[in-house]
């Protein structure tokens, strides 16, 4: 963008990476605690802190210290979180391997890191630590980023993110020690780096609760069945909310596992609620997100899929994303939203008014009636949604509807 804007100068800039880096874990500190505060001033003197497990069904032993508490409840809710996956292959590297729980209590960044796992947060931590001057390798057994099912979506991406970090994709990686650094190997290509980051993934905080001892039944995970409209483990009066159900890890999808499970534990009768439409995003600028059904659950021949690129969205190009790429799947009977999926400038508004739109029944028709100001990158999904509609004419000029009869608007 500097190029093409004519602007000079940008190389003597100076970038003191501890202030940032301090700076940052401030505001991570922030975060973490304003909800930690308020966990604590609603649990008051019936916060209990220690390790907890099932005794029997309805009881829990809790310890503090060197002492155990018994507690018997009529009915629990299971909300004990996750850790990040850290498997026994990276035990020789221990010392110079930190998880993205650990990643900000780093006092200095290392030059080179290596990162393994590519899922949204490995991507987002990757691309940040390129962004602040570290040298950046990730790997992943996958042949893509940050969980993109849909092919096209997935190959810009990685011709995108491969400008700023190195990619090592679609083969496994081996780790060992030399010296103070750690060698990375995949196929004929090995490199050395200072610091691991392990970004595998997370493992929810349930197997030392002895869920046996509570009737509960696991699956070969250690996981226990449940319904996610009512957060309730079989008939059991126990529920199981947010990471540590492992079925959709993510912020506002806690909250809201969390609201449910909290109803139908304090009332005798179980309430059913309806879950949103299913929506993830990775902040990598540009975004990646998926939002709805994903293209492996749809039929190929049931859907039509809408594309807009940003080479041909002024607002993107300005920005320098013409880069982006959005997909957006309909039902090929009606127009009606399905899903999409994109790597966007500006991705996390997009998928946002997406969400909203499917979950509310939207077709690509009576979307296109709502207002797109110019020039906005919110035209990449009008472009988008036009390529769905000219597959149901109705002789009206795209986007426009009649009046009611009678009626001035």
């Amino acid at each position: 963008r500097k190029e093409i804007a004519g602007v000079g100068g940008l190389e003597t800039l100076s970038l003191d990476t501890a202030q940032v880096w301090a700076a940052l874990r401030q505001q991570r500190d922030r975060f973490a605690s304003r909800p930690e505060k308020a966990a604590r001033a609603l649990a008051g003197e019936f916060l209990l802190e220690g390790p907890a497990r099932f005794r029997e069904p309805g009881v829990l032993e809790i310890t503090l210290g060197d002492d155990v508490q018994i507690v018997r409840a009529g009915v629990v809710v299971i909300a004990t979180g996750s850790r990040p996956v850290l498997p026994g292959w990276l035990a020789a590297v221990a010392e110079r391997t930190v998880t993205t729980d650990q990643l900000f209590e780093l006092p200095v960044l290392p030059k080179r890191v290596g990162v393994l796992g590519l899922g949204a947060i490995g991507l987002e931590m990757g691309l940040a630590l390129s962004r602040l001057g570290v040298e950046v390798i990730g790997a992943d057994v996958a042949n893509t980023v940050a969980g993109i099912v849909d092919p096209v979506i997935g190959e810009r991406a990685v011709a995108r993110f491969m400008r700023e970090i190195t990619l090592w994709l679609g083969r496994e990686v081996s780790v060992s020690t030399s010296g103070d650094e750690v060698l990375m190997r995949s196929g004929d290509r090995v490199v050395s780096v200072d610091l691991l980051l392990a970004a595998l993934g997370r493992r929810p905080n349930v197997d030392s609760l002895n869920l046996e001892a509570a009737g509960i039944e696991v699956d070969g995970r250690g996981m226990p069945k449940f319904d996610p409209a009512t957060m309730q483990i079989g008939d059991l009066p126990v529920f199981i909310a947010g990471d540590a159900n492992g079925d959709r890890p993510l912020m506002h999808e806690a909250a809201d596992e969390g609201a449910i499970a909290g109803y139908n534990a304090a009332r005798s009768e179980i309430t059913r609620f309806r879950r949103k439409v299913a929506l993830g995003i990775a902040f990598s600028d540009p975004d990646v997100a998926g939002v709805g059904a994903r293209l492996d659950q749809l039929d190929p021949q049931s859907i039509v899929i809408g594309s807009a690129g940003g080479d041909g969205n002024g607002r993107a190009r300005i920005l320098g994303g013409e880069d982006s790429l959005l997909h957006v799947y309909a039902d090929a009977r009606d127009g009606k939203l399905l899903g999409a999926a994109m790597v966007a400038t500006g991705g996390e508004h997009i998928a946002h008014l997406l969400a909203w739109a499917i979950q509310r029944g939207e077709t690509a028709q009576s979307l296109l009636q709502l207002p797109f100001y110019h020039p906005v990158v919110e035209e990449l999904l009008q472009t988008a949604l036009q390529g769905i509609a000219e597959k149901f004419p109705d002789g009206l000029p795209s986007g426009l509807a009649r009046t009611a009869t009678g009626a001035d608007t």
